[in-house]
């Protein structure tokens, strides 16, 4: 007796409700993905001041004036910097540890001017702004851990301990109009 074998189907998966369920999973997920936003440069600005009041005098030796030309390059009190040495440039004229005549008289009364030409790099310009608000950072960071023990980040927000370094650098820093 001889069996004769039977041809066995092969196992098939169905196919046919994938593409509802990769459209389903396409749907979920442009639905729940936020898409993050450029808002630009964050910075707090003081209020105007009102028409009738004159602005607060402000001694040169106090002013550290930045101009980025439109070439890139950065003049700081008429001389020539590298984006790399600006921040050192301007931790030194904001502590003023020497007490040199040409640099500010305070921290609380050193005022970072930043100066552009229409035609100014946007790159540059951003990367300009990194260096100065680094340096008060590092600065920041270097009076918190003196008193405190730990970097600058690491306060509580608000704390008395955050609004005592912030009060001994704060951050005066002018956008200048740019030049034509």
């Amino acid at each position: 007796m001889l069996l004769k074998k039977r041809k066995r189907e092969s196992a098939e998966i169905n196919g046919s409700s994938m593409a509802d369920i990769a459209f389903l999973l396409l749907i979920f997920f442009l639905v729940t993905t936020t898409i993050n936003v450029d808002t630009g440069i964050g910075l707090v600005l003081p209020p105007p001041l009102e028409d009738d009041v004159e602005p607060p005098p402000i001694k040169e030796r106090n002013l550290m004036n930045i101009l980025v030309n439109q070439e890139g390059r950065i003049v700081m009190d008429e001389e020539f910097y590298q984006l790399g040495e600006v921040k050192a440039r301007l931790i030194e004229f904001i502590k003023n540890p020497t007490q040199d005549p040409n640099l500010a008289e305070t921290p609380d009364l050193a005022i970072v001017s930043i100066r552009t030409q229409r035609e100014t790099p946007y790159r540059i310009y951003v990367d300009m702004l990194d260096e100065v608000m680094g340096a008060y950072k590092d600065l920041r960071d270097e009076a918190s851990r003196a008193n405190y023990g730990v970097p600058y980040g690491a306060l509580t927000e608000d704390s008395p301990q955050q609004e005592q370094v912030k009060d001994m650098y704060p951050k005066k820093i002018s956008i200048a109009e740019p030049n034509e």
